[in-house]
């Protein structure tokens, strides 16, 4: 059997490929430093051009009405930076005081942590032995990763306090992206190579129709449920309810186990404090959870992704494997791209065979 000689160069390629992947990553001690600064500085302009994105289809619908697009950029920036501003104003010093009081009370949570681990422990006692294992290599396990979790929570929030002027940055870039907007197209459409324009912007379109409203239906629910629940939670006098719907409203982001995550943080203050208070808060998240499924999802969101879940929940797994919560969050946008891109990947080599001219 001959084997046409494109497979050798096939072939090489690959491992020429995998030799400069691997020297690459040699020397990681020598870039990396530089993608640091490079992510540094590009971080604002990242969260700048999202923050427009989000933006743009508003500004230009109140522009379509006749409004002038200056007057409808100005409307919506202080609507939007406005609202922040002012959250961030009521929010920062009720959230600083509870987290101060949640580390001050972090000895009583401790001590509820132990009984409950002791609790699981004494009940599995007389399981068979690799069982018992299991069990306990899955609380090892369960405790590393809250440690890690509340390492990174804080190494957050002391870069969010280093890097507020780099943060300030982020209102300006994005006014001047939404003021320029038909600049920055024109630009990048004309830095385009003029083979690709076509099917770029079809790919464009098509990503913005199939995440564009996903994304921006999701951070509106998120608000709205994270805002719900911490109202709930200080109705019924569970403490630290800011804090608890901060944590809910974050992780409502993640499809089929966010509200898990959300609500096992509500469910350990509320248990030392009263076993009443676990039982509201156990039914505050699930009754907001069947607000979100039947009412607020479908009404502001649809069904936008057209995806099944089963393919949704196997991207959430390789995404909480590979980079942890943030990997569950950006695991369906992602998703998202990769089905359009699989799409239009298909149509494009189904003309390319199309134009070949048939061999005889």
């Amino acid at each position: 059997m001959n084997i046409p000689i494109k497979w050798f160069y096939r072939l090489g390629f690959l491992l020429l490929l995998f030799i400069v992947i691997f020297v690459f990553l040699k020397l990681k001690t020598l870039w990396h430093p530089v993608l640091d600064i490079f992510l540094a500085v590009l971080i604002p302009f990242i969260i700048g051009a999202f923050i427009t994105y989000l933006l743009h289809p508003i500004v230009e619908r109140l522009h379509e009405t006749g409004m002038h697009r200056g007057v409808a950029i100005c409307i919506i920036y202080i609507i939007f930076f406005g609202g922040i501003g002012f959250a961030l104003y009521k929010g920062i010093p009720a959230f600083i005081l509870q987290l101060r009081d949640l580390t001050e009370s972090a000895p009583q949570f401790s001590e509820q942590y132990r009984s409950w681990v002791q609790m699981i422990q004494e009940k599995t006692s007389m399981w068979p032995e690799g069982l018992q294992t299991r069990v306990d290599s899955g609380i090892t396990a369960a405790e590393e990763a809250l440690d890690n979790l509340l390492t990174k929570i804080l190494a957050v929030m002391m870069n969010f306090v280093n890097d507020i002027v780099m943060l300030l940055l982020i209102p300006f870039i994005s006014f001047y992206l939404l003021k320029d907007y038909p600049l920055v197209k024109k630009a990048v459409w004309y830095l385009t190579p003029r083979r690709w324009r076509k099917e770029g912007l079809l790919f464009l379109k098509d990503v913005d129709k199939s995440l564009g409203s996903y994304i921006r239906g999701q951070l509106l629910v998120c608000i709205v449920i994270g805002s719900l629940s911490a109202i709930l939670f200080w109705l019924f006098g569970i403490k630290y309810s800011l804090l608890l719907g901060l944590i809910i409203g974050i992780t409502n982001v993640i499809p089929y186990f966010g509200p898990i995550i959300g609500a096992i943080p509500a469910v350990i203050i509320a248990a030392t404090m009263s076993t009443k208070m676990v039982l509201i808060a156990i039914g505050i998240v699930l009754v907001l959870q069947f607000l979100e499924g039947n009412v607020l999802s479908p009404f502001i969101m649809g069904h936008s992704l057209h995806m099944h879940p089963l393919v949704i929940m196997l991207a959430l797994l390789a995404g909480g494997e590979a980079a942890g919560i943030l990997g569950l969050i950006i695991a369906v946008p992602i998703l998202a791209v990769l089905k359009v891109s699989l799409l239009h990947a298909k149509k494009h080599f189904s003309k390319k065979r199309e134009r070949e001219p048939v061999k005889h």
